[in-house]
């Protein structure tokens, strides 16, 4: 199964390039993660609505590309899940076959239609995490739900 992060959002830093790297070249076998990255519109003064959209276009438009996928939304008021129960959101999208894609908006975040029209929203924290932060946070989270799957001993 594919497990493909959107996110708006290019040229990071190396340690968010290392950081990310590391656990997506870790996994193997079944579960892969890709990076899709989206370029950022143009911010002005007052236009922050035409970039939310904007940004709605872009995404809509890479998640076109892959129909029958689980589309889930990134979002701060999303539902909270722990290691064990993506383990099982993973393992029982292996076993059907289907993939799934993480949407990350841009720093105001995801258009609230887009988001709704996703098959789901989790949130990872409560706190407000930075974006770049939020690509290694999933890879490392991907990564041990992945560990628990095939019974590796990284989580313990």
């Amino acid at each position: 199964m594919r497990v493909r992060l959107l996110v708006i959002g290019t040229r990071m830093p190396d340690w968010v390039n290392t950081g990310y790297d590391e656990y997506a070249r870790r996994l193997a076998g079944d579960v892969r993660l890709e990076l899709e990255e989206i370029s950022m519109p143009k911010r002005g003064k007052g236009d922050v609505q035409n970039c939310i959209s904007e940004e709605a276009v872009a995404l809509r438009k890479r998640m076109d590309k892959y129909p029958g996928v689980l589309r889930v939304a990134l979002e701060v008021g999303g539902r909270r899940l722990d290691t064990h129960k993506l383990c099982d959101k993973l393992s029982g999208l292996r076993d059907q076959g289907r993939d799934m894609i993480l949407l990350v908006g841009g720093p105001d975040g995801l258009q609230p239609e887009l988001s709704k029209s996703c098959d789901e929203q989790w949130s990872l924290s409560d706190l407000t995490l930075p974006h770049p932060l939020v690509r290694i946070l999933v890879a490392e989270q991907v990564y041990r739900a992945w560990t628990l799957m095939t019974g590796h001993p990284y989580h313990r």
